[in-house]
Formats: C-alpha cells, sequence, structure tokens
C-alpha cells in the first residue's frame, strides 16, 4: 500500500512510512502527559519542597528558561535543516540528550536541591521541543495538501493515546497513596516504589525515556527522508542566509505572518494551561500522584477523540475553522477552571456544597474542575495539530523547514510571557488563581487575531 505525496513530491510512500512518522508523536508524548503535566510536574510542586508556591514559581521560571532557549534556536535549526537536508540525524541527536536528562530526573528526591531537576527538565525540554520542529517539516513530504490536517491530528491523537497508557500504567501500576502505600487497584507498587520518597514520581523520567527510545524507533527505519544536502559547515552558512531572507519575506507574505503571530499568542495560553493546569489543581486541591493521574486519563481519552473528531473537521471546513471553534472551547474553560474553588464556581454565582463525599474527587469543586477539564482535553490537541496543518497548507516543500523553525518560533517566542505574567501576579498577589487568569488573555487575543486572517495563509489579505 502506497500513499500519493502530491504534485510537489517525486514519490510515493509507503504506509508503514506514514505510520513511522506518526509514531514519533506516540513515542514523544509521555513526556509531556507523565512528566511535564500530569505526574513529575505536579510532584515537584506539592512534593519535593515544602514551599508548593515558590515550587510553582521554581516550575513556572524553568518554563520560562525553556520556552526562551527554544524560541532563539528553532528558526536557526528550521533553516540549517533545509540546507542539510536530512532530519533523522538531528532528531537522532537530540534523542540523546532528552533520554539522559529524563533518566536524570530519578534523582530529584524530596528535599534534594532543586536546581538538577530544572537544569535536566530544561536539556529535556528544548531537545524535545526541536525534535519536533525536524519532525514536523517531514509532514509536507509524506501526503497531499487536503490530507494533512487528517494526517496531523491523527497522529496528534495517536500521541495521547500513547500517553495515557504511560500515565494508566503509572496510576494503577506505580503510584502508591503515601498513606497506604498501595496504588489505587489496591496493589503493592511494581519495583517497590515508595511513594513517601517520590518515586511513584520520579520513575515517570526513566519510563518516558524508554518509551520515547524504542517507540521512535519506526520512523528511523521506515520514514523517508529528504534527500542529503550541504555538509554541516555549508549548511550553517546556507542556512543563517535563508533565515534571513525569510524574516524579510515575512514583511510581504501578511497572511502568514499573521497566522505565525496569531499562534504565537494563543499558544502561548496554550502552553500555560498545559504546563500550569495540573499543579494548579494540585496546589488548590491537594491533589497526589492518583488523582493528578486520574484527571489526566480522562483528559486524554477526551483528547484522543477529540483529535479524531478533529480530522474530520478539518478535512470538510479547514484547519482555520478547527482551530478556532478549539479556541473558543479553551478560553471557556479557562474562564471556568480560575472561576472554580472549595465551596464554589463562576467566581461565586454558583456556589457549591463544600461537603466531601470521600474517595477520588470528593468535593462539588473538584467535579466542576474536572468538566471544565473536559473541554481542555477536546480542544488542546486539535488546536496544535490543525495549525500544525495550517502552515503546512501554506508552504512549499523546499520552504517548510525554514517556515517550521519559525513556527516553533511562534509557539515559544512569548510563551515565557505567559509564564512569566502567571509567575509574577502569582508572586505579587499570593494567589495561583490570579496568575492563571492572565492566560486568558493569551488564547482570546490569539484568536480575535486569527479570525481575519486568510486561508490558507498565503492568499492574500
Amino acid at each position: 500500500m502506497t500513499i500519493d505525496i502530491g504534485k510537489e513530491a517525486s514519490a510515493k510512500v509507503p504506509a508503514r512510512g506514514i505510520w513511522g512518522w506518526m509514531f514519533f508523536d506516540w513515542a514523544a508524548q509521555p513526556f509531556f502527559t507523565v512528566v511535564t503535566t500530569f505526574i513529575f510536574g505536579p510532584y515537584f510542586v506539592s512534593r519535593l519542597t515544602a514551599d508548593p508556591v515558590s515550587a510553582q514559581t521554581t516550575w513556572s521560571n524553568m518554563a520560562t528558561i525553556s520556552s526562551v532557549i527554544i524560541a532563539v534556536l528553532s528558526p536557526v535549526l528550521g533553516s540549517i535543516a533545509d540546507q542539510s537536508g536530512a532530519r533523522k540525524p538531528w532528531i537522532g541527536f537530540f534523542a540523546v540528550i532528552k533520554i539522559a536528562s529524563l533518566f536524570a530526573l530519578w534523582g530529584a528526591a524530596p528535599g534534594s536541591p532543586v536546581i538538577y531537576p530544572v537544569i535536566f527538565m530544561i536539556l529535556a525540554s528544548i531537545a524535545a521541543e526541536f525534535s519536533i520542529v525536524f519532525n514536523d517539516s517531514m509532514m509536507p513530504r509524506l501526503v497531499p495538501k487536503d490530507d494533512v490536517g487528517r494526517l496531523s491530528n491523527t497522529a496528534w491523537g495517536l500521541g495521547y493515546l500513547g500517553g495515557m497508557i504511560v500515565l494508566i500504567a503509572v496510576v494503577a501500576l506505580l503510584a502508591g497513596n503515601p498513606q497506604t502505600g498501595k496504588t489505587i487497584l489496591g496493589l503493592t507498587p511494581l519495583f517497590g516504589l515508595d511513594a513517601n520518597l517520590g518515586e511513584d514520581a520520579r520513575i515517570t523520567g526513566p519510563i518516558s525515556a524508554v518509551w520515547y527510545f524504542l517507540f521512535v524507533l519506526p520512523m528511523f527505519f521506515f520514514t523517508p527522508d529528504a534527500p542529503r544536502g550541504k555538509p554541516f559547515g555549508a549548511a550553517v552558512r546556507s542556512g543563517l542566509h535563508e533565515l534571513r531572507a525569510t524574516l524579510g519575506e515575512l514583511r510581504r507574505r501578511h497572511g502568514i505572518s499573521r497566522f505565525l503571530i496569531a499562534r504565537m499568542i494563543y499558544q502561548d495560553g496554550v502552553n500555560g494551561l498545559l504546563i500550569l493546569g495540573g499543579t494548579f489543581a494540585a496546589g488548590m486541591f491537594g491533589w497526589a500522584t492518583i488523582e493528578i493521574g486520574i484527571y489526566g486519563i480522562i483528559l486524554n481519552v477526551v483528547a484522543i477523540f477529540g483529535c479524531l473528531i478533529a480530522g474530520r473537521v478539518d478535512r470538510h471546513l479547514g484547519s482555520k475553522t478547527t482551530v478556532v471553534i478549539s479556541l473558543v472551547m479553551l478560553t471557556v474553560a479557562a474562564v471556568g477552571i480560575i472561576s472554580t474553588g472549595p465551596g464554589f464556581t463562576l467566581f461565586g454565582l454558583v456556589p457549591l456544597s463544600t461537603a466531601d463525599s470521600g474517595g477520588l474527587f470528593g468535593t462539588a469543586a473538584e467535579k466542576a474542575y474536572i468538566l471544565y477539564g473536559l473541554l481542555v482535553g477536546l480542544a488542546f490537541g486539535p488546536v496544535q495539530a490543525s495549525s500544525r496543518s495550517y502552515l503546512a497548507r501554506s508552504v512549499s516543500l523546499d520552504e517548510a523547514g525554514r517556515y517550521f523553525g519559525i513556527y516553533a518560533l511562534s509557539g515559544r517566542a512569548t510563551s515565557f510571557m505567559a509564564t512569566l505574567f502567571f509567575s509574577l501576579v502569582t508572586y505579587w498577589s499570593g494567589s495561583a488563581r490570579l496568575g492563571m487568569a492572565t492566560l486568558i488573555l493569551f488564547l482570546a487575543g490569539g484568536l480575535l487575531l486569527l479570525l481575519p486572517t486568510p486561508y490558507p495563509a498565503d492568499k492574500a489579505l
């Protein structure tokens, strides 16, 4: 079985090549699911130190530093990739950094210096994001432009499925209750992990590393790469020249410029919601690994269906419509999340019982938080997958690397602003709720700028 990759390509890509490319998302997602968002991140905030507010600010600062590095270097690497041709050697190089950094997170025991996990999280984050630049730039070569939305959303959904499987395994088999020492299934944690030593959360680093190593291999074995181009030194020089030319070119390509700026703003809000949402819930409700894990499983189940539905919407209505619908849902969800606290939701307009029924998510406020979280689950995959296909439909094959590098820049260039705003407002006010409220500015602002943007983005305004 083969798939025609369109007029701009000279060959056909076998189905195993398509699946190999999609398995990159399957391989990469557990890092974002169990390390960054639902398990290690909340552990860092709530259990690594005795000061959750300070720890949350440190975690936010870690994300800010990572974002700045990613924003500065992604366009450079994307332009170099266009000149050097092959993407796989770059992905392999950054895989070594990511895997080594994730294994090192095992050393983040309670009471240990936080500087080491912060350094390793920065390294793992930038390696993961740089790999995504090269992987994304391979997409336009694989299928016709009409199919990139479906391909992108399917791959994103596959990634969430992989992340969910790892998350379920952690919650069901590894994460013990600190009081009972048993998992949610009543089992003794595998490998004798001790929740009181944070081992249930620390193990997510090595697990994500092994998962990534195993499942990124099909991409290396089966997915066709671009032909090799210039040697490294020449590729660097030409890439830097091309980057300067591309930045100048954007002044004339107004539609693509507007899309990238809009995406830069709304992706800041999406990144902030993903990075801080789990830690915010952990701080407000005192959720431990089990509660955070179950919440993450719920979101990932919903996200898989969200991506499958969005793939159809993207194909029939277009990437822009899919992104707009997703942003509206995320904005509504963010308002709901920050308006909910013990005994109330919608900023107190709807009072809730403070009685705790026992068990998981025992209060009404926790249940309301989960309902808002379902909107996040439905939308945060499609908004990213269809943004990726939006750009893929707007550029040619020979410029994919540099534009996806700038695309990564647009996703990170000001993302430090979202986490920085959160850190500053939380520090000044002492309220993480007010810090989270700043995310709405980014989601709504990006949406408003996107609405008049042409689709595809290379059309004239």
